[in-house]
């Protein structure tokens, strides 16, 4: 490799340097010029996020790679890149397993002997990541200089030292945000992440931004299993009391008589079993954000006192006649439509409005495209993980069943479908692999070239009725089937659903099917 051929190379980023450009093209373009000045199958960029590896951008990976998030003591080629001071070549006969195994596109197999070597970045001194490249050729790397590696770490650490301090700019125009994210970086608290790249994903991830630097009232709606406490939970570590508690309640998951007590607390001898006085959710989250999740489940009882707290920050615990004073912001979630439950008189429509001050919807999962293979590609990792795997993958009629399938369910189902997808296909396994491939066969979903409804079929009746009936229809027949597969086991059924539990059994004695 010459000089001039490292010039030409570089040029073209020293100029992207000072153009405003997205991260994710300016990572793009970063590995596109790696690859040209060091040929190979595969390239990644990582970012050192505490004991984790987040991909930013590959090139030559499956596309799932994006979701994945690698911790570095459970790869130990990434620990020593991370632990050399330059760049790293392994030896072709390394026994090290490589992370990227069954990640490569086009190959269906092991990667077994190849070329592989990585350079760690750093930014101001202090590791951010790696730069990483993968050969299928045992003898692709034997010439490269690794001097030619670490010159190009060097522009990639101030590539990546930019595309920080554009963040950084733009943090500071958000004061509210940029205290949330000094805190959680100065306390360690990782938030769940939020994954995705789709224009829909990232709209609300924008408004997350836009309605957490304030104190209002959020009401996230959205189906079951789109992730809703997921987004409170961004909205909180986004706004200036992310030093302050989140505290949630499923106001589902209790009966009408303890909801009450969970929410305002009790005195000794509020009630038989009140052995103790004790603070309800609106005292533990003094100061910070309680959330409420399936907020529609409210008795009309509970919304009128829980208003009189909106309107005033003054509650009253069970059994006592004094008064508490509280500061705090409430998010609340629910997928029904309020607005509807208002019309027909099962929900107080001056506590709707109190909650729906800034209203959130989150989308469901089959309207945010490729998403569900990063989504599909992160839960892939957490279950390599748990079940000890070298790795753990889809199969290409895998991914294009993801990505037909409809997803009734939303993340939820994905979520318990790759957990469960990948334990039955180990368990099919005469031998323990070194790669687990999960193919579309491996998912059953349904299969989506089938008609579902022939065109000439007739409408079944129920359909031809309101909209309210047809629905109501369909949920009893689906119920039905499912607790018959699951020989009547309402905790399976649930699961299969995407449903909590005690959500279940309400929306069955709603159908009159309890």
């Amino acid at each position: 490799m010459t000089a001039q051929s490292l010039l030409t190379t570089l040029l073209p980023l020293v100029a992207d340097l000072s153009r405003e450009l997205p991260e994710g093209e300016r990572y793009r373009r970063l590995l596109q010029a790696m690859r040209a000045l060091l040929p190979c199958d595969a390239a990644a960029l990582l970012r050192l996020d505490g004991d984790w590896l987040v991909p930013l951008a590959v090139d030559g990976l499956s596309a799932d790679t994006l979701g994945r998030r690698f911790k570095v003591s459970e790869h130990p080629r990434f620990a020593v890149l991370l632990g050399s001071p330059g760049p790293t070549r392994f030896d072709s006969d390394s026994e090290l397993p490589d992370p990227y195994d069954g990640l490569v596109d086009g190959l269906h197999g092991h990667l077994q002997v190849h070329d592989c070597m990585g350079c760690p970045l750093f930014v101001d001194d202090q590791p951010w990541g790696l730069l990483t490249l993968d050969a299928l050729d045992t003898e692709r790397f034997e010439r490269v200089e690794l001097d030619a590696l670490q010159a190009f770490a060097s522009l990639a650490a101030a590539t990546v030292n930019v595309a920080e301090r554009i963040e950084r700019l733009a943090l500071r125009a958000e004061d509210a945000h940029q205290r949330a994210e000094i805190y959680r970086q100065a306390s360690g608290q990782q938030h769940k992440e939020m994954i995705g790249q789709s224009k829909t994903h990232k709209r609300l991830v924008e408004e997350i931004k836009l309605v957490g630097g304030s104190d209002l009232t959020v009401l996230i709606t959205g189906e079951t299993g789109v992730g809703k406490e997921l987004v409170a939970q961004a909205i909180h570590a986004a706004s200036s009391r992310a030093d302050k508690p989140l505290i949630s309640l499923n106001c589902a998951a209790l009966p009408e008589t303890l909801v009450e007590s969970e929410l305002f607390g009790h005195v000794r001898g509020a009630f038989t079993g009140a052995l103790n006085e004790r603070r309800g959710k609106f005292e533990l989250a003094n100061g910070g954000t309680l959330f409420l999740d399936e907020v529609g489940e409210l008795s009309l009882t509970v919304q009128a006192k829980l208003l009189r707290v909106l309107q005033s920050g003054q509650l009253q615990r069970l059994g006592s006649d004094k008064e508490h004073q509280v500061d705090v912001r409430l998010i609340a979630a629910t997928n029904r439509d309020l607005a509807d439950e208002v019309r027909n008189g099962r929900y107080r429509a001056d506590f709707y409005h109190r909650l729906s001050v800034y209203p959130l919807q989150v989308s469901a999962l089959r309207e945010r495209g490729r998403d569900v293979l990063l989504l599909a590609g992160f839960f892939l990792e957490q279950n390599r993980s748990r079940m000890g795997l070298g790795s753990l993958r889809l199969t290409s009629d895998a991914h294009a069943a993801l990505l037909a399938y409809n997803w009734p369910g939303n993340v939820r189902e994905l979520e318990h479908l790759i957990g469960r997808s990948a334990l039955k296909a180990l368990g099919n396994c005469r031998e323990r692999p070194k790669i687990l491939s999960l193919s579309a066969h491996d998912l059953d979903l349904p299969d989506v070239s089938a008609p579902v409804i022939e065109a000439s079929a007739p409408v079944p009746a129920a359909l031809t009725s309101d909209l309210r009936q047809a629905t109501e229809h369909y949920q009893r027949e689906l119920i039905t089937a499912c607790l018959e597969r699951h020989q009547h086991n309402w905790a399976s059924a649930a699961r299969e659903l995407g449903l909590d539990r005690a959500n279940l059994g309400r929306l069955a004695k709603r159908l009159n099917l309890k």
